[in-house]
C-alpha cells in the first residue's frame, strides 16, 4: 500500500501551488489541504527566529525558511526523509538555499529550475514550494534513488556540469532537515532488483547503461573514400577525438584517455572541444538540444538507445555520429571502439542530441 501512497501521482501535483493564507501575522504556504510554512519575510524564519546555527554554520532566516518548506513538502507527500536531504542538499549547492530571480541563462529560485526546459512557469518556480514539488517529481522516478552514493541522485536530477558540490553538502542538509522534520521518518521502499537494480548501479558510477557494451549486431566498419571532417570548429574537434580513439578498449565507466566507455568517449570528445556535457547516459540524453529526427542529424550529436539494460526513457548506450553515416562507439571490452553503420542503429534509436555547433533548424528559429 505504501508503493501507492508515494510518489503522488501529477495530477496531485498540482495542489502544490502555494497560496499565502494569513496565519496569525504569519504567512504560510496551503498546499492542497495542508498548510505549511515557506516564503517566510523578515527575520521571523527557522524555529526560534532569525538567524540559526547548526554544526558551526549560520543560516539566515531566509535559508532557513525554505529548507522548512522543502522539509514539510516532502512530508505532505509522506517521502522518506532521505528525499527531504537531497532536495535541500540541492538547493544548498544552487542557491545558498535562497529565492533568487537569477541565475545562469534562465535559471530561477531556490533549485535554479529554467521555465523554457519544462520545470514549469517563472512563477512556477520562483515559488519554493511548487519547486520543491518539482524536484522530488524528478527524483522519485530515478530507480533505488534512495540507495545512491552522495551527490549521485541530485546530479541525476539536475544534470549539472559540477556534479561533484552535491555530496559535501548531505550533512549540512541533513542537520537542517533534522530540524524541522517532524514525527518518524517514512519508510525507504525496497531496492529494485534485476535489470532496473543494474541500470541504478551505472547511474551511481556514471557508466555507460550496458556494462558489457552494446547490444546492436556488431558491423565494425571504415571510414568511407573522400570523407571530411564537418566545417564547424567544435564539431570538427570533437568528431576528430572520437575517431582517433578507434581502437582503444572499452572499460566502463572510464572517461579516458587510455580506455573509454560509451558515455566516457562522447564527454571526451566534447571535452577536447571546450564544451562540457555530463557524465553517464541518463544525464547526457537531457544535454545541448533535441534533433528532430535522423534528417536533421550533425556530426558530433549523440545518438541513444535503450541498450540491453535501459529504456526508452533511460537509455543505456551512446554513439556520436561522425558523418557520412558512420557512428562512433565504445562497444565492448572485447572489441573496444569502433565504427559501425548508422543504419544498424538508426531501428534503437530513442533520442539524438545535438551539443553544439551549427545551428539545428529549430535553434535558429529561435534566434
Amino acid at each position: 500500500m505504501r508503493s501507492s501512497v508515494w510518489p503522488v501521482a501529477a495530477a496531485g501535483i498540482a495542489a502544490v501551488v502555494a497560496l499565502p493564507v494569513a496565519v496569525g501575522g504569519a504567512v504560510l504556504l496551503a498546499i492542497g489541504s495542508s498548510v505549511i510554512a515557506g516564503g517566510g519575510c523578515g527575520g521571523d524564519g527557522g524555529p526560534g527566529g532569525g538567524s540559526q546555527q547548526l554544526e558551526g554554520r549560520t543560516w539566515s532566516a531566509e535559508q532557513m525558511n525554505n529548507a522548512q518548506t522543502i522539509t514539510q513538502v516532502t512530508q505532505t507527500r509522506r517521502l522518506p526523509r532521505r528525499a527531504a536531504v537531497l532536495a535541500t542538499a540541492t538547493a544548498i549547492v544552487e542557491s545558498q538555499l535562497r529565492n533568487v530571480h537569477y541565475g545562469d541563462l534562465d535559471s530561477l529560485g531556490v533549485f535554479q529550475q529554467r521555465p523554457s526546459q519544462g520545470w514549469g512557469s517563472p512563477a512556477d518556480v520562483l515559488n519554493p514550494a511548487a519547486a520543491t514539488a518539482k524536484f522530488l517529481d524528478h527524483l522519485v522516478v530515478i530507480p533505488r534513488w534512495p540507495y545512491l552514493p552522495p551527490g549521485v541522485a541530485e546530479q541525476l536530477v539536475q544534470r549539472s556540469s559540477r556534479p561533484e558540490r552535491y555530496a559535501p553538502q548531505e550533512g549540512p542538509a541533513a542537520a537542517l532537515v533534522g530540524t524541522f522534520w517532524t514525527g518518524p521518518d517514512n519508510p525507504i521502499p525496497p531496492p529494485p532488483s534485476g535489470a532496473a537494480a543494474q541500470l541504478a548501479a551505472f547511474s551511481a558510477s556514471t557508466g555507460c547503461g550496458d556494462q558489457g557494451g552494446s547490444n546492436i549486431p556488431l558491423d565494425p566498419q571504415r571510414l568511407p573514400p573522400g570523407f571530411q571532417l564537418p566545417a564547424d570548429p567544435r564539431q570538427r574537434t570533437a568528431v576528430s577525438y572520437a575517431l582517433a580513439q578507434v581502437g582503444k578498449p572499452y572499460v566502463w565507466s572510464a572517461k579516458g584517455p587510455t580506455a573509454f566507455d560509451c558515455s566516457g568517449l562522447a564527454q571526451a570528445a566534447w571535452a577536447a572541444a571546450g564544451v562540457a556535457i555530463s557524465a553517464g547516459t541518463t544525464s547526457q540524453v537531457h544535454d545541448g538540444t533535441p534533433v528532430a529526427g535522423l534528417h536533421q542529424v550533425q556530426p558530433g550529436d549523440l545518438l541513444f538507445i535503450p541498450g540491453s539494460l535501459g529504456t526508452a526513457r533511460n537509455p543505456g548506450h551512446v554513439g556520436m555520429y561522425a558523418g557520412a553515416g558512420i557512428v562512433v562507439n565504445a562497444y565492448d571490452e572485447r572489441h573496444g571502439v569502433i565504427l559501425e553503420s548508422l543504419d544498424k542503429w538508426t531501428p534503437q534509436i530513442v533520442a539524438i542530441r545535438h551539443i553544439a555547433g551549427t545551428p539545428t533548424p529549430a535553434e535558429s528559429q529561435r534566434t
